[in-house]
């Protein structure tokens, strides 16, 4: 008996205009428990937000040219996730706006990247969007600790002028808002999830900041949503999700984007979209983002290949071809500057129609919040005994190791391997890893990933702990050369970040995956030469 193509099957279910029509046994049938019936129905606000909040965009656009007249010429955005990748996206492929301020994402824990912003600050001229849905991020809450409690130093009782929130309704950072006299509070729909929220308030309070046309951009999501809509051909969100719910029901779940250099940021929020709306239960579809081009032969029989381009460029139009003789399934999006909404809104539609399909409700991340108690144990343990709990403990190698117990150092075939990067950030970083992900490719035929921590908690850290127990993770960690506290605790950014490489080894472990930590001591090694030696002896 032949298995129905997935395209023919969501048009025989009328899963479009149910998903519109918040029919939620799309997602789970009529005797689901409550909770997770629940929990989906409190989160589809983002298939009316194109149109929603196209009202929002004057009063947007005056409050960014306040924010403009008073000299505001950087932005720093302290966010995680959702609440910060969408930013990226608009900052780096709207269209240039030469006099717009300078946005800088801090979505991290890192003392040198914080130590960069903080020796470059000007109180006056910078304005710090504090993004957080739940308000109560641990990055998000340090970060806006750190850096209000410098321009209240050089600012006085006009601090809070150069802070704005975008959050939830009744979340502990708009109490805080409120407390420091910030400029202003952006209160999001509740209904609306983190990494569906670009074309909420959550993308477009950055948007008009940067001097961005949020006009035009809703404009073309509400086309896409129109679009949509429709239960047959000409629905381009179910052929996109038809594809990767075939592929990934025939083995190949390692959905690899192709992109030209001016998409990566949209690499990193489709990267995080797809892997932690999809990856739970035992299942899942894993992005494979930034990974160099290799030939057809050095790719497995996992790999289904989506192809992202500008309308003007034929090269990697010639490697989707290459690809598709090579044997590999191969998806085309030729997308404009024009149309940014419309991918943005595409992606979402299908990664909620991908969830459908694979069972599992694409809207939660159950395995997240693991990480980040076990973070909280090991702050804790280090507060009342001076020290970070390893267990197992490490033992000295090349540098310092240590793994679960019971493992070896191989991966199964038709696995992937993560990289999980907690080292102090180097500008050759980027080269250095990406030269690497290459030569395992070829020596492996295995699909690489790379994290940045703690960044990736907030994106494949899910798919890590919920999705398929195929993954292969090198943790690396190092003792950072400065410690920069953190006000009103009792640790610094080097202690959380630590906590939080700590934690997820903890979470990775107790969910049975196969993580092996190395740790640096030394706080003047060469992190990316260690990090290459390591890599190198994995075959």
């Amino acid at each position: 008996m032949s298995v129905p193509d997935p395209f023919d099957q969501f048009v025989a279910d009328r899963v479009a205009s149910r998903l519109f029509s918040h029919d939620l046994s799309v997602f789970c049938p009529p005797d689901a428990p409550a909770d997770r019936s629940a929990s989906i129905r409190h989160r589809l606000g983002w298939l009316t937000a194109p149109g929603g909040f196209s009202s929002r965009v004057p009063d947007l656009a005056n409050f960014a040219h306040d924010c403009w007249d008073e000299q505001i010429r950087r932005i720093y955005l302290l966010g995680m996730g959702g609440s910060s990748l969408g930013a990226e996206v608009l900052r780096d492929m709207g269209p240039e706006q030469p006099h717009a301020p300078k946005l800088t994402v801090l979505d991290t824990t890192d003392e040198r990247t914080i130590r960069e912003a903080t020796e470059t600050l000007s109180p006056a001229n910078t304005l710090f969007v504090v993004a957080s849905k739940s308000g109560g991020t641990i990055e998000v809450a340090s970060l806006e600790r750190h850096f209000w409690t410098l321009v209240e130093e050089a600012l006085g009782e006009k601090a809070g002028r150069q802070f704005v929130a975008i959050t939830d309704p009744g979340t502990v950072l708009v109490s805080l808002a409120k407390d420091r006299g910030y400029r202003q509070s952006f209160l999001n729909p509740p209904d609306i999830g983190g990494r569906y929220s670009v074309l909420s308030l959550f993308g477009l309070v950055p948007g008009a900041l940067l001097r961005q046309p949020m006009d035009r951009l809703l404009e073309s999501a509400e086309t896409m949503a129109t679009r949509c809509k429709r239960d047959g051909f000409g629905n381009p969100g179910l052929a996109l999700a038809a594809f990767i719910a075939s592929n990934a029901r025939n083995g190949r779940d390692k959905l690899t984007l192709l992109l030209e250099p001016s998409l990566q940021s949209f690499g990193a929020w489709v990267e995080q979209l797809v892997a932690e709306s999809t990856g739970k239960e035992g299942r899942g579809v894993l992005p494979i983002v930034g990974e160099p081009i290799g030939k057809p032969s050095e790719y497995g029989d996992d790999r289904a290949f989506v192809v992202i381009r500008r309308p003007w460029t034929t090269d990697l139009q010639e490697v989707g071809a290459r690809m598709r003789t090579g044997g590999h399934p191969v998806f085309e999006i030729e997308m404009a500057t024009d149309e940014l909404g419309a991918e943005l809104f595409r992606w979402e539609f299908a990664t909620a129609v991908v969830g459908a399909s694979l069972g599992i409700n694409p809207f939660d991340e159950p395995d997240v919040k693991d990480a980040k108690l076990r973070t909280q144990s090991q702050l804790e343990y280090r507060h009342a005994r001076a020290a970070f709990r390893f267990d197992p403990a490490l033992e000295r190698g090349q540098g310092y190791s240590r793994r679960e117990a019971g493992r070896d150092a191989g991966v199964t075939p038709g696995g992937y391997v993560a990289v999980l990067d907690y080292l102090p950030q180097e500008p050759r970083r980027a080269d250095i890893m990406s030269r690497l992900r290459a030569a395992l490719r070829e020596r492996t035929h295995l699909a690489t990933t790379y994290g940045l921590g703690p960044r990736y908690l907030h994106s494949t850290g899910q798919y890590h702990k919920g999705g398929p127990n195929t993954g292969l993770f090198l943790l690396f960690t190092a003792i950072d050369d400065t410690v920069t506290p953190v006000p009103g605790t009792d640790y610094t950014f080097s202690a959380l970040k630590l906590a939080q490489a700590l934690g997820d080894f903890d979470a990775l472990a107790a969910a049975g995956r196969h993580v092996v930590h190395y740790h640096i001591e030394d706080p003047g090694a060469d992190y990316s030469a260690a990090l290459e030696s390591v890599l190198r002896g994995y075959r």
